[in-house]
């Protein structure tokens, strides 16, 4: 019984890696060709993984390895081919009745999209908090010049 249960949850656990997967990929392909990344210096691969820990909190599914939490990876990864889809209205269609509603399927793009927002936002933050701290570790290291003081004229 515990072999039995043990392949079942090995079998789901692969499932869910390789669905997981699939949507990084389809993330990271988006990102290397994302403008503002470019025009931030923000590293594709670094970004991705901003996005897809972000947006997968946005999706159905308590846990990583739920069961709607795994459709949701392959219905994102679908919405995300919709840039190179060939018939944009058919795929339009397909991805309605995937997401179960054309509701469903904006909340999905939102929570993508806020996703996006959301890690170029806080990159960047990052990015000039890291600088400030350089900036401030070279004041730092530079010794402080003694500025001759004037003598007071003494009274007399």
């Amino acid at each position: 019984m515990k072999k039995i249960l043990l392949i079942c949850a090995s079998t789901l656990f692969l499932t869910a890696c390789a669905d997981k997967q699939k949507y990084t990929d389809a993330v990271l392909e988006q990102m290397k060709t994302e403008k503002d990344l470019k025009d931030y210096n923000i590293d594709p691969e670094y970004m991705t993984k901003c996005v897809v820990e972000l947006s997968s909190n946005g999706m159905p599914g308590a846990f990583p390895l739920d069961p709607a939490r795994l459709t949701s990876y392959q219905n994102y990864t679908k919405m995300l081919s919709m840039s190179t889809a060939e018939d944009k209205q058919s795929m339009l269609e397909e991805l309605r009745s995937t997401f179960g509603s054309p509701a469903e399927l904006a909340s999905a793009h939102s929570n993508y999209t806020e996703s996006v927002m959301n890690c170029i936002a806080s990159i960047i933050v990052e990015s000039e908090d890291s600088q400030e701290k350089e900036e401030l570790k070279a004041i730092e290291k530079k010794p402080i010049k003694e500025t001759p003081q004037k003598e007071s004229p003494k009274e007399e």
